[in-house]
C-alpha cells in the first residue's frame, strides 16, 4: 500500500477508535437521569399494609382493593327480607354501598358466602 493513503487510512481509523471509546463513558444525561429516578422512588410514600380501620389490606395483580365501612341505609330492612327470600342471612345486614340518595346500592355478606346485592330507586327495590 502507499504512504499516502496509508496515513489518511490511518487518521480514519484512530478517528472511529476515539469516538467509539467515548460512547462506552458513561454520560452525564444518563447519570443525572438516574440520581432524579432514584430520588423521585425515595419521595414516593411506602405502601400501607392496613386499612383505616386497622385491618389488613388485600391486594389483587398489585391493586388494593378498597374496603368500605358498613353503612345502614333507609331501604336496609327491605333488602334484609329480599335477601332472606333468596336463602340469605347472617352477617351485620344489608350495607349502603353507594352515596345515599334516590339511587342506592345494598350489598349484604350472606353466612354460606355468597354475596346478595340489591338496587333501590327512590325505596323500590330489585335484586341485582
Amino acid at each position: 500500500m502507499k504512504l499516502s493513503l496509508a496515513v489518511p487510512l490511518s487518521c480514519s481509523l484512530l478517528s472511529s477508535l476515539l469516538l467509539s471509546a467515548c460512547s462506552w463513558l458513561p454520560s452525564r444525561a444518563r447519570d443525572e437521569a438516574e440520581a432524579a429516578a432514584r430520588v423521585e422512588a425515595a419521595r414516593q410514600p411506602a405502601p400501607r399494609t392496613v386499612a383505616a380501620d386497622g385491618t389488613p389490606l388485600v391486594r389483587f395483580d398489585g391493586v388494593e382493593i378498597e374496603k368500605v365501612p358498613f353503612q345502614a341505609g333507609v331501604s336496609s330492612v327491605t333488602v334484609e327480607r329480599m335477601a332472606r327470600q333468596h336463602d340469605c342471612v347472617g352477617g351485620l345486614g344489608a350495607g349502603l354501598v353507594s352515596a345515599p340518595g334516590p339511587v342506592e346500592i345494598y350489598r349484604m355478606a350472606c353466612d354460606n358466602g355468597k354475596v346478595f346485592m340489591a338496587r333501590c330507586e327512590l325505596r323500590q327495590c330489585k335484586a341485582m
